[in-house]
């Protein structure tokens, strides 16, 4: 993909709900700058060929899709970003955009994000003297960092390279003393998997001879502690107040939600779930590895010693919510699905990304304004209401309703707070019959 962008036109799109899927895409497109292509591979049934999926994994049968939508209203560092979602789950995407409309009237969200580092780790078992095994790897530091970079001179030609080694011991492991060497390698804008396993691979025969032990796991780590992306946002009383709620009430609600949260690993795991709700279908939409991203959150919610919160959630001195993210992201725009998927490339395109580290950054983004939407509305009415108003439509296409029907099915559903599948079929009936 190439690294020229160009600036959003606006992520305030009106009426988004409203629209037909291809008016949307018309408005999506114009805003984003896309060209016709990448229109044809998002409204495309085949956007995926079987073809190319064959050579993407194996024993390919066919392909799989999901719903594809588009967040709007976000305002991150200034500017406009729409962001393409690939989910199933109903209120997701209407969710993210309704916070980020609250937020872009307060000046939107504030980003920032490390360098992409990640870790590669070198098992070592056999060494009778780990400690001293440690300090002779770090005294291999230079070596053992130019045998890594060796292995991937277009990376270090871009900037990136193994950094710096870290070594930690083990002493009293059930299979004997373990030294695990850890490389930083500085992957720019991939995800870095086949990068720093490479790298791993690479140096493990001076690993040997340095410590006189027997290498076993060459891997990478999912828990990518230095490469953290972080999002703020801060609202106004006014700004969240509702003609049911006041403003006041609406921030007493959420950080009290939160605390429950940050104390109560059972709450935490469905309160990250939701963060997870808004950073996996930008995840999934560009090709990166959804399973990483979660593997690394839920690890590092849990770098206590105890499962917390991923967000923070506080009132300050002005009187105004100010609400927090930091959490690993190792994302990529080049390698994988992001270059071989023609759907991922035109998420990438309506994103409008320069770097993996700007990607992580928006991504995050996503996730705090996800989590302010479930605490706000658990704080008040209840997660239900919402949610099932927007899940009317999937029990109103279980009931076989098609075409207009699944919107007159939905509409009467909500507005009867009685969202069932039998309920869906007495007004599909009904409708059908004329009444």
């Amino acid at each position: 993909m190439s690294t020229e962008k160009t600036t959003t036109a606006t992520s305030r799109i009106e009426n988004m709900r409203n629209l037909s899927p291809a008016e949307r895409l018309d408005q999506v497109a114009q805003a984003a700058g896309l060209d016709d292509a990448a229109k044809a591979t998002l409204a495309a049934a085949d956007a995926l060929p079987v073809e190319r999926a064959n050579g993407m994994i194996e024993n390919v049968i066919g392909t799989f899709q999901l719903p594809m939508g588009v967040a709007t209203n976000f305002l991150i560092n200034d500017r406009d970003y729409l962001i393409p979602m690939a989910v199933e789950e109903p209120s997701v995407v209407a969710a993210a955009s309704y916070m980020a409309r609250i937020v872009r009237g307060c000046g939107g969200f504030q980003t920032s994000a490390s360098a992409p580092i990640m870790r590669a780790q070198v098992q070592i078992l056999g060494t009778t003297d780990p400690f001293g095994a440690r300090l002779a790897l770090l005294a291999a530091r230079d070596e053992i960092i130019d045998a890594a970079n060796a292995k991937d001179p277009v990376l270090v030609k871009f900037g990136g390279g193994c950094r710096d080694i870290e070594v930690h011991v083990f002493p009293a492991s059930s299979r004997g003393p373990m030294v695990v060497l850890h490389l930083l390698v500085d992957v720019r804008d991939a995800m870095g998997a086949n990068t720093v396993n490479t790298m791993a691979e690479a140096i493990a025969p001076i690993a040997e001879r340095i410590t006189g032990g027997e290498v076993r796991l060459r891997i990478l780590s999912n828990l990518a502690d230095l490469r953290i992306a972080r999002a703020r946002l801060e609202v106004t009383e006014e700004a969240l107040a509702t003609k049911d709620f006041p403003g006041r009430r609406m921030m007493e609600g959420i950080v009290d939600a939160y605390e429950f949260a940050a104390i109560d690993p059972y709450r935490a795991a469905t309160h990250n779930k939701g963060i997870m709700n808004g950073i996996d279908p930008i995840v999934v939409a560009t090709g990166n590895d959804w399973r990483a991203i979660e593997a690394g959150a839920h690890a590092y919610a849990a770098r206590s010693g105890r499962y917390t919160s991923l967000t923070t959630w506080e009132i300050n001195a002005k009187g105004n919510l100010v609400g927090t993210i930091e959490m690993p992201m190792a994302l990529g725009l080049v390698g994988g699905a992001t270059k071989t998927h023609p759907s991922a490339q035109a998420a990438l395109k309506i994103l409008n990304v320069s770097s993996a580290v700007e990607l992580a950054e928006v991504t995050v983004t996503v996730g705090l304004a996800q989590n302010m939407a479930a605490l706000r509305a658990l704080a008040t009415e209840g997660i239900q209401r919402g949610h099932m108003a927007l899940h009317a439509r999937n029990i109103a296409i279980g009931a076989g309703a098609q075409g207009e029907e699944i919107d007159l099915v939905a509409r009467r559903l909500a507005a009867d707070h009685d969202v069932r599948a039998a309920r869906a079929e007495e007004i599909l009936a009904q409708i059908r019959s004329g009444k």
